[in-house]
């Protein structure tokens, strides 16, 4: 079943975020748009490279009026470390989120049971707490940012214009599509 314009189920875990802990829950969601990043763990090769690409573009994700979350299975114990030890992930001015009872994980179909680990998944979520985009992908294969930038940017375009759409390889500005009969057979 797709998680596609559902709303995010109850959860309620704890970051570290900018030197301390701070509880995020579904209720941190609401009210901004949310990006959610799950990486398999702490302290492993690929993650540091995908927290510092998340680092690097967090101007503007927080231009777009969203907050990034970084999501592993480590406690926020171990991403308190890994920020203070791991120069890319030091970068990072958004939280880092604990799921060490795998309730995230499993709630956005990310879970691998038999290594307790997440895959990568990157979910974007509306201000009223509800999922538009799901990219759930294998752990060898890194994300880059700027893509899952323009994919909040064409969430938020459609969010703001109802009955239009953005046809592939859409950037801010580029013509949009209304859909119509007169479309049908002319794309």
């Amino acid at each position: 079943m797709s998680l596609i314009n559902t709303t995010v189920q109850p959860f309620s875990t704890t970051a570290f975020h900018n030197g301390k802990f701070v509880p995020v829950s579904d209720q941190s969601l609401r009210g901004e748009w949310s990006v959610l990043v799950f990486m398999p763990a702490a302290f492993t090769f690929n993650c540091p490279t995908e927290v510092e690409d998340a680092a690097d573009n967090y101007a503007e994700f927080q231009k777009l009026g969203a907050e990034v979350y970084i999501v592993t299975t480590d406690t926020h114990f171990s991403h308190k470390v890994w920020h203070e030890t791991s120069p890319a992930v030091g970068k990072a001015k958004f939280p880092l989120v604990g799921d060490p009872t795998h309730a995230l994980t499993r709630a956005f179909g990310v879970h691998i049971e038999e290594e307790g680990l997440a895959l990568r998944g990157t979910f974007i979520i509306n201000p009223e707490g509800v999922i538009k985009t799901a990219e759930i992908h294998d752990n060898a294969i890194a994300r880059d940012m700027k893509e899952t930038l323009r994919k909040l940017k064409a969430a938020q375009f459609v969010a703001k214009n109802p009955g239009q759409v953005c046809p592939a390889k859409w950037n801010d500005g580029a013509k949009t599509l209304t859909p119509s009969l007169d479309l049908v057979g002319k794309i």
